[in-house]
């Protein structure tokens, strides 16, 4: 039973080691990443405006 227990705490020891933290983003890169979406999707809108003027 000691050998077991001493097996679960290596195991869970290892584990913990192991297991790596998510990558987080800063404010900065969030913030960037929203104007980048917000541009394509003003980018996509003129396409599509384009689009039904030509098909006039």
């Amino acid at each position: 039973m000691k050998k077991l227990t001493y097996l679960f705490i290596a195991l869970f020891s290892l584990s913990l080691m192991t297991t790596s933290c998510r990558e987080q983003k800063s404010t900065g890169d969030k913030i960037e990443d929203a104007v980048d979406d917000v541009g394509d999707a003003v980018e996509d809108a003129a396409d599509d405006v384009e689009d039904a003027v030509d098909n006039k």
